[in-house]
């Protein structure tokens, strides 16, 4: 393990600092630390999401782990995002692009001007029947139900998205037909017609130890293939609009792929002393 490796709090699909999702972010290992060791990290920093890297024989490609307080995730967009700004900005500023082997498979995050542009892999959705409970426990109707990896609730509009206010140990309970388990459930709809976006999100994932995420990225694995056909488009700008944060995808749906593009910024580095 590094002698006092660095880390970074990054904020992901945010223009500015203190918008977005913040990470956190460990400096590369030479070979992965116990898994226990990264769970009580990722505790400790009590993030959405602390990731960690690998190093490998080529200088472009590394290992890269996800763990919120509460467990070890299968796919983080915000976190991968993060992961390649502090990569291509901090510590390898000669790469272009970084490709991350990870438990969703390679990942590539490549420069695009001044965001950054992931490759991720769509999750198409399928309609379901709402869930018992869920209409209660986010206090609002629920037009579709659509089961993902997390379950998606389509609501009136932007204001009902805004405006939620749920209970959170409710929905821990609840998952209908999600395959990524119970407590992950994203809520959107259509943006007002003079939003300089399309689609309108929130994220709610105690299931995952995490009351509501910012800004999420594989949400938007599956509302962009979901929202690429119920609007005949394959580009859109969603709006994900956690109070007092909110964050910004321009996603592309690309044949089983999609372009996620985003900004991060740093907001801190420092050293653990562990």
């Amino acid at each position: 393990m590094t002698a006092s490796p660095r880390q970074w709090t990054v904020d992901a699909f945010a223009s500015a600092p203190f918008r977005g999702n913040p990470a956190c972010v460990v400096e590369p290992f030479d070979v992965w630390p116990d898994a226990a060791w990264m769970q009580a990290l990722a505790m400790e920093n009590n993030q959405a999401e602390t990731a960690f890297l690998l190093r490998t024989p080529d200088p472009a490609r590394f290992g890269l782990r996800w763990f919120t307080p509460a467990l070890e995730v299968p796919l983080c967009g915000h976190a991968t995002l993060a992961s390649a700004h502090v990569l291509l900005n901090e510590i390898a500023p000669e790469l272009e692009a970084v490709t991350f082997d990870t438990l969703s498979g390679p990942l590539t995050v490549a420069r695009e001007g001044d965001v950054l542009r992931m490759d991720f892999p769509s999750q198409p959705p399928r309609q379901t029947l709402t869930p018992e409970g869920l209409e209660a426990a986010l206090g609002v109707s629920v037009l579709e139900a659509w089961a993902g990896p997390y379950l998606v609730a389509v609501v009136k509009d932007e204001a009902t998205v805004r405006g939620l206010k749920p209970n959170i140990a409710a929905l821990a309970d609840i998952a209908g037909e999600a395959t990524g388990g119970a407590g992950n459930i994203g809520v959107v709809a259509l943006a007002d017609l003079a939003s300089p976006y399309e689609v309108v999100s929130r994220f709610f994932a105690p299931g995952s130890g995490i009351p509501e995420d910012p800004a999420t990225g594989s949400l938007h694995c599956i509302l962009s293939p979901l929202y690429a056909q119920k609007l005949g488009k394959a580009r859109l700008a969603f709006h994900q609009a956690c109070p007092g944060r909110g964050g910004d995808l321009d996603c592309q749906l690309v044949g089983d792929r999609v372009l996620i593009r985003g900004q991060a910024q740093i907001v801190i580095e420092s050293r653990l002393r562990l």
